[in-house]
């Protein structure tokens, strides 16, 4: 008998609407970080640049110190070998371990949290180990040793193409294959580290030759980012149906672009200084077990060309795709000065947006035999829908500068400026669960050196 394979994780009693925390802030409807999410990434105090990354969970306002924790009670023996390396702040070794060890201390973090009636137990054990998220410096969450950048935004590739191609804007082989092109991991960013505006070669319009400036183009770019877990072997592909189990879970991802730069260098061979001078990553990986309740199903759009077999399965089908609402928000100096807060520019949903899902990478990446290794991070590509306000890059937003984006304040935008700061924001809802969101995705524009 054939049974349909299912997605790896499950909807479980971790998922609980009901389900309430003793850390009281995780209980506030508009927290990204309820007893239902328990992201891992992390930190260190405020102020103790020297000190060591320490492994966390996110729960509410608080951050759960999981080298404390593993000290202050009593956990399963089986928990024992992940809570070790976590204890180190090695969180590389920790998503090594796979989906089964994840889940079961997802579980083991959800009953030890939960509020219960009555004195004694987790509470007063683990109260201890809590650091308030305003005293954390919050770092990558893992150690990124390659990142490949993916186009996964039909909207996005369609939109920017007519700008440089109107009668030819999608290329052929845009709906057969994952595109991407493999990044710079140096530059990857936490949320809260400021850039430097880069500077490179551009071509004016009607110049001889090109000069060496500052970058006048800079764009951000809406991204989700997939952090792998165990690798694969080289040459060894990794089955549609098996992806996931090699994906640890989504973040907030912004690789900005200078466009600018972009234009000039790009062919032959794609963005190379125009993408690798910074991308912010939001701190927290939210797991794929969080995510389940949000799992849609992935379609394509009749008179699609379906994906080639090794691109497709009936669990890709049936719940492929995540149900992800995001935003983009941004605030000029001039309205920090006046003290507005940031304004929302655009709105964007991942399932809606990208015509491929996080398997579907997966599978594409490793078909060659390309090796992937823990800790290994995909953007998704620029995540745009085809409504008003719903871009996710400034260059479609302001029709490729033509048409300047204007503020509430009445400033306007074609790129961005000097002192901008742009965050990022993502959220998970639907009835019948807890919302869960990403935490921030932030950075200000500093100006070119020298």
């Amino acid at each position: 008998m054939t049974t349909t394979p299912t997605p790896t994780a499950a909807i479980d009693a971790t998922h609980d609407p009901a389900l309430q925390s003793w850390v009281t802030s995780a209980n506030a409807p508009d927290t990204d970080f309820p007893i239902q999410n328990l992201p891992f990434g992390r930190f260190r105090r405020v102020g103790r640049p020297g000190d060591a990354w320490r492994a966390g969970v996110a729960i509410g306002s608080e951050v759960l110190d999981l080298a404390a924790a593993r000290d202050a009670m009593h956990w399963p023996a089986d928990l024992q070998p992940a809570l070790a390396v976590l204890a180190a702040g090695d969180l590389n070794a920790f998503v090594a371990m796979g989906a089964a060890v994840r889940r079961g201390l997802r579980a083991a973090l959800s009953q030890a949290l939960a509020h219960t009636p009555g004195a004694g137990g987790p509470q007063d054990a683990l109260a201890a180990c809590l650091v308030p998220q305003a005293e954390a410096e919050l770092g990558l969450p893992c150690r990124i040793g390659d990142y490949t950048d993916f186009y996964v935004g039909i909207h996005h590739a369609t939109a920017v193409g007519k700008l440089f191609r109107p009668d030819n804007p999608l290329l052929p082989n845009y709906k057969w294959v994952p595109i991407g092109y493999h990044g710079r991991a140096s530059t990857i960013v936490p949320s809260g580290v400021p850039f430097r505006r880069p500077r490179g070669q551009l071509s004016p319009p009607g110049a001889a030759q090109p000069v060496l400036a500052p970058c006048q183009r800079l764009d951000f770019e809406l991204e989700l980012g997939i952090v792998i877990g165990p690798g694969n072997a080289m040459g060894t592909p990794v089955a549609l149906d098996d992806a996931e189990d090699h994906v640890v879970g989504l973040t907030l991802f912004n690789d900005w672009s200078a466009r600018d730069i972009q234009a000039w260098e790009y062919q032959p061979l794609g963005p190379f200084l125009s993408k690798s001078f910074a991308s912010t990553l939001s701190p927290w990986v939210v797991t794929l077990e969080a995510l389940a309740p949000f799992r849609r199903p992935f379609e394509r759009a009749a008179g699609e060309p379906q994906p080639l077999p090794y691109l497709d399965s009936a669990a890709n089908r049936a719940g492929g795709a995540f149900d992800i609402g995001l935003e983009v928000l941004l605030q000029t100096q001039a309205m920090r000065e006046a003290g507005l807060p940031a304004e929302r520019i655009s709105r964007s949903n991942f399932a809606d947006a990208a015509y491929w899902t996080v398997a579907q990478l997966v599978a594409h990446h490793t078909v060659n035999g390309c090796a992937l290794a823990p800790g290994d991070l995909f953007g998704s590509g620029t995540l745009s829908l085809t409504g008003a306000g719903q871009a996710g890059s400034l260059l479609e937003l302001s029709q490729g500068g033509r048409q300047p984006i204007t503020l509430a304040n009445g400033e306007q935008r074609t790129f961005l400026q000097d002192g901008d700061s742009l965050r990022l924001a993502g959220r998970c809802a639907k009835p019948g669960f807890r919302a869960i969101g990403f935490g921030p995705c932030e950075a200000v524009v500093l100006p070119a050196p020298g």
